[in-house]
């Protein structure tokens, strides 16, 4: 299948990256295999082209459902139907509630800093860049720490953007994080990556939702900027970032099964659309150096957030605050990216028994998904498996590396506090 990228003029080049421009009522970026859809004009779904589809569903300005569907020539659809059938009614009535109130008060809003942690991807950092200059809450300040680039393109990007330039020449993401944490003012501190596209309302949404003194970190709703090759496709269906369209408060409850089964705090978001409380670092601690991308690759944002429960404070998953990831294009790309998913948490679940000692990090490591990757394994040999089974290999080598990450890899490397 062929790579393409949106191009400036909202056409697909072989050459470019999807640019920042928004579609109609400023939803979501124009896209292949994306359609955004305002809930007063669903016939929208009409004019799409033959082909696969996945379509969000807006109302006030906000997200408040989706759905994926196979356009066909021969076979018309009922917008008004897909649409009714496909929205969440609690997200419809929460964002009116939104748009009546109306945004708050500058003077009552926490300040935040945006951090973009990147590294040899200038091109994508100026896409983010330029989405940030959109934002109704301006942000306190915006660091973009340049993670052991291998040239100057980064500063150049960032340069050119206006905004703070910090190089951390050690490579990994939590290190990065740590460092932009470390230069961060105000109240909040906000994280994505290089390779997002921002609402213009993201920060606005993600700082709004600090409004009780226990929640001391959230996530925002993270959809796909485009599904235009089978690769984005595969993870969009089995690893997708959206968690719903519904808030979600996790605290003591959600964190009461750590010590039997495990906790999911996974399910929480994803490290491409945060927000910590600044004095988050001093009450728990660093991010953990020894995982994410650049060391065991992924689940330093889940295993901090593991740590944040831990403590008796709430994490919050906030659909409002909406961002765009541009998913890897191609099938390699995409297999690295779950080797590297599958062996950041299997080491992420052992630095969590570390930490806390609860043994169902152990049970999930021991029992649960050795006993799931038997079941796919077999069904799989039997040619009975469904099509997520085709990265099942990646998956296990990914989950077994991680173990011999974590055992070879010193203590030192953890997240300490101040």
């Amino acid at each position: 299948m062929a790579n393409p990228h949106l191009s400036d003029s909202g056409n697909f080049s072989e050459k470019t990256v999807p640019r920042p421009s928004m579609q109609r009522s400023d939803l979501g970026p124009v896209a292949r295999g994306v359609c955004h859809v305002d809930l007063a004009d669903a016939s929208l779904v009409n004019e799409l082209a033959p082909g696969p589809w996945m379509v969000v569903l807006w109302s006030d300005g906000l997200p408040v459902g989706q759905g994926f569907l196979e356009v066909r020539t021969d076979h018309p659809i009922d917008a008004a139907q897909f649409a009714d059938s496909r929205v969440d009614q609690v997200a419809v009535e929460s964002v009116r509630r939104l748009a009546t109130a109306g945004p708050p008060r500058d003077a009552s809003r926490p300040r935040a800093t945006v951090v973009i942690c990147t590294r040899d991807r200038p091109a994508e950092l100026a896409n983010c860049l330029q989405s940030l200059k959109h934002q109704s809450l301006r942000p306190e300040r915006i660091i973009v720490v340049d993670n052991a680039s291998r040239d100057g393109q980064t500063r150049i990007a960032a340069e050119a953007a206006g905004v703070d330039y910090v190089l951390e020449p050690r490579p990994g993401l939590d290190i990065a994080r740590n460092t932009g944490a470390r230069r961060a003012a105000g109240d909040i501190v906000a994280y994505t990556d290089d390779d997002v596209l921002l609402h213009p309302r993201w920060l606005e949404r993600l700082v709004a939702s600090f409004d009780r003194p226990d929640v001391m970190a959230v996530a925002g709703l993270v959809l796909p900027a485009e599904l235009a090759t089978d690769a984005q496709w595969q993870f969009e269906r089995f690893w997708s970032f959206a968690r719903g369209y519904r808030r979600i408060d996790y605290g003591t409850e959600f964190f009461s099964g750590d010590r039997t089964r495990g906790c999911p705090a996974w399910e929480i978001g994803a490290g491409a659309s945060m927000a910590i409380r600044r004095e988050c670092f001093a009450l728990v601690g660093y991010f953990d150096e020894r995982l994410d991308v650049g060391a065991a690759g992924c689940s330093g944002d889940s295993e901090y957030w593991h740590r944040i429960l831990s403590r008796g404070h709430t994490c919050r998953y906030e659909p409002t605050s909406v961002a765009f990831h541009v998913h890897r294009r191609d099938l390699d790309g995409f297999e690295r990216q779950i080797f590297a998913y599958m062996r950041g948490h299997a080491a992420a679940l052992l630095v969590q028994f570390e930490r806390t000692g609860n043994l169902g990090n152990l049970r999930r490591i021991l029992l649960t998904l050795p006993s799931w990757y038997l079941g796919r394994g077999v069904k799989w040999l039997l040619r009975s498996g469904t099509e997520r089974d085709r990265t099942l290999p990646t998956e296990i080598t990914g989950f077994l590396s991680g173990i011999w990450y974590y055992l070879k890899t010193p203590r030192s490397r953890a997240g300490r506090q101040l």
